[in-house]
């Protein structure tokens, strides 16, 4: 999986998004301002296309409307505004028709500025962009590569918002619960990731581990002109990226581990070897 997973592009010419403090939307006035927000907003380098195309398939998605715009149209946010989720639906449905047995993970998990009639402006986009390739909402456990191929579903999509009971295609936030460690200590980071593994839910949920570093306003500060991927990402992907050589899948195991900047190392290759450790221990079985 991938976080932010669509900040590869955000526009620094539009106004700060109200996912933003009243202080950061002051400020942001300035247009140098913008442009040091955007290297700080930017987590990912690579298109949704070229995500899936290098093994993501959960894409972690924050949204929302623009304020004093014409109209319900929603778009990706990271502090600036992206680009419109229809296009990154599209982008995605597109490689989904490529791919017939390709399966991927969508969890909306934060709106902004939207109301009931935003909501269901938006679940009528997802829905004409998957249409019969959406997953109803079943019994995690059922839900195999096998059951998703035979049904020819290849999308669940998660919403954490109350509206999800009303589509029998929106699975609740609470089925992929994604816990947060909020540090920029990567030993910190690994410990937490390590201790929500032990108190992961046996059956029933799905379960991402977040293997990221979130900067604090004092980092930004310090290293304004450096943005993310210069201060934390780069020195601290080798170390998470050992944690997650170390793993097993599994019942009480990693199931879906997103990261920044996926591109950056073997991410997506390293996690997807893990699978092979379940074939293994069904060869042992049998």
């Amino acid at each position: 999986g991938s976080h932010d997973s669509f900040s590869y592009w955000v526009d620094e010419k539009s106004p700060v998004g109200p996912d933003q403090a009243t202080a950061i939307k002051r400020l942001a006035r300035i247009s140098l301002v913008r442009k040091i927000m955007k290297k700080w907003s930017v987590t990912q380098n690579l298109t949704f296309k070229e995500q899936l195309e290098g093994g993501i398939r959960y894409f972690d998605l924050r949204v929302s409307s623009k304020p004093g715009e014409i109209g319900q149209e929603i778009y990706f946010i990271h502090g600036l505004f992206g680009i419109k989720v229809w296009d990154g639906l599209k982008e995605i449905n597109t490689f989904l028709e490529q791919h017939p047995k390709e399966v991927i993970f969508l969890d909306f998990n934060h709106f902004y500025a939207m109301d009931d009639g935003h909501h269901h402006f938006l679940i009528n986009r997802i829905h004409s962009a998957f249409e019969s390739k959406l997953c109803a909402v079943e019994c995690v456990e059922y839900v195999t590569l096998q059951y998703m191929w035979e049904k020819k579903h290849q999308a669940l999509i998660f919403y954490h918002h109350p509206l999800y009971q009303e589509y029998p295609f929106l699975w609740p936030g609470n089925k992929m619960p994604a816990p947060w460690a909020n540090t920029t200590n990567v030993h910190k980071l690994l410990q937490f990731l390590e201790t929500t593994l032990e108190e992961r839910s046996r059956y029933g949920t799905f379960h991402v581990s977040q293997a990221i570093l979130t900067p604090r306003v004092k980092t930004i500060a310090r290293h304004l002109i450096r943005g993310l991927k210069n201060t934390l990402v780069h020195r601290n992907l080798p170390m998470i990226l050992n944690w997650v050589k170390e793993q097993k899948p599994g019942v009480m195991g990693v199931n879906i581990i997103t990261s920044d900047f996926v591109e950056l190392v073997d991410f997506a290759a390293t996690v997807i070897a893990l699978n092979d450790l379940l074939l293994e221990e069904d060869e042992s079985v049998s």
